[in-house]
């Protein structure tokens, strides 16, 4: 008989960790709080390292379907326009990693990852329920839903965010922190926008303070853009409102150049609508028991919140779940000593890539000399710099 596993969380992290489940012949039951299973219209890069994932679940197919494959990975100033540095990505990036880069929109990737768990006959799907606490004792783990049901497995995965109850109750360690970043976020028709405004490139538009990016999604028929600011949090994040005011947004964007003024006043023509997020994070991992304790472990945002800045908060959650599959599988190991195995084998990456995005963070937002001196280090190495060899070879 199939060890249950329960997952909370139906996000990109619960998904895949329901398919890496699934994969090592562990029956899953996965709890959504959601009516039905969406996501919100926003992009996501996926680096080789997440792509090498996706392929050994067998999922290049549809991933080939939907994704965007852009041509190069550039930097440029906010202020002047001008370009600091490139990196050319399709076949130099598969010639040297592997795999692809890709960008996809979360909508896509979502709704792949389900389809592909809809196949599995050992894996049952439960809307409209969350798990709220968990009791872990004898080797059962019992979990109370929002509705007062009980249910036992033999491990508990949270992947419920960011505001995780799983880690509530695990680590205590409070809500996570607020950054003083702002991410403004829209998805729009490219073939809505002037010519010149299109894109089949991944741009970072580096500016004191803020900075933009721009990339295609869903095989380039869209676009995705996120200006990110600096800025005071809403006073209630449960239950904030996140439509966003396009005045607000050209105010944090006074200094910056014609076109990035231009592309960002052409959203509602073409189709799309600014929409904000406060971005919040949390100290980075600093060891396997913070992602897992006896039957129960962490993935994706439960467990490792991470800025932006480095584009790898689903390809984290990704890796999670690879690396989990790999630990439910070794049939001869008590579960708590598997899910040990795994916090092991991911802690340290994980706090690698929160450290680095955090870096980053300070990097594409410097202002004075520090924003001088990346402007010419860009410029004398591009995309030396912008390559991440240990992060694309280094994955699972």
């Amino acid at each position: 008989m199939n060890k249950q596993v329960l997952i909370a969380g139906g996000g990109i992290g619960g998904l895949a960790t329901a398919i890496a489940a699934a994969r090592s012949d562990w029956d899953v039951r996965l709890f959504e709080r959601a009516a039905q299973f969406s996501e919100v219209g926003a992009g996501i890069q996926l680096g080789p390292n997440v792509i090498r994932c996706l392929q050994a679940w067998g999922l290049q197919r549809p991933l080939q379907q939907v994704i965007a494959s852009p041509t190069a990975l550039r930097a440029c100033s906010a202020v002047s326009g001008l370009e600091l540095g490139r990196l050319p990505l399709g076949s130099d990036i598969v010639h040297r990693y592997g795999a692809a880069y890709a960008t996809i929109h979360r909508a896509d990737l979502h709704s792949l990852l389900l389809a592909a768990l809809q196949q599995q006959s050992q894996v049952h799907l439960n809307l409209q329920q969350s798990v709220a606490s968990y009791t872990d004792q004898e080797g059962v783990i019992t979990i109370r839903t929002d509705a007062g049901k009980l249910i036992e497995g033999d491990a508990l995965i949270g992947a419920d965010g960011v505001r995780s109850a799983v880690r509530a109750q695990m680590l205590g360690d409070g809500p996570p922190r607020v950054t003083g970043h702002l991410a403004y976020r829209a998805m729009v028709h490219q073939a809505q926008l002037p010519k010149r405004l299109r894109t089949g490139e991944v741009t970072a538009w580096l500016g004191p303070q803020l900075h933009a990016i721009q990339y295609p999604v869903r095989r380039g028929e869209l676009q995705n853009l996120v200006v990110i600011v600096s800025g005071p949090p809403p006073d209630d994040l449960d239950h904030w409102d996140h439509s966003a005011n396009l005045p607000d947004l050209l105010q944090h964007l006074k200094g910056v150049c014609g076109y990035l003024q231009d592309l960002v006043q052409h959203v509602p023509e073409a189709g799309g609508e600014w929409r904000l997020w406060p971005v919040a994070d949390r100290v980075p991992v600093s060891s396997a028991s913070q992602m897992a304790q006896g039957l129960v472990a962490l993935v994706g945002d439960a467990g490792h919140p991470m800025r932006p800045y480095l584009a790898q908060g689903a390809g984290m959650a990704i890796e999670d779940a690879a690396e989990l599959q790999r630990a439910l599988s070794m049939h001869d190991l008590d579960v708590s000593l598997r899910l040990r195995r795994y916090a092991l084998n991911r802690w340290q990456r994980n706090a690698r890539v929160q450290e680095r995005s955090l870096r980053n963070g300070r990097i594409f937002h410097a202002t004075g000399p520090m924003r001088w001196g990346r402007d010419l280090s860009l410029r004398a190495l591009g995309g030396r710099i912008m390559d991440v060899p240990w992060l694309y070879d280094g994955g699972n």
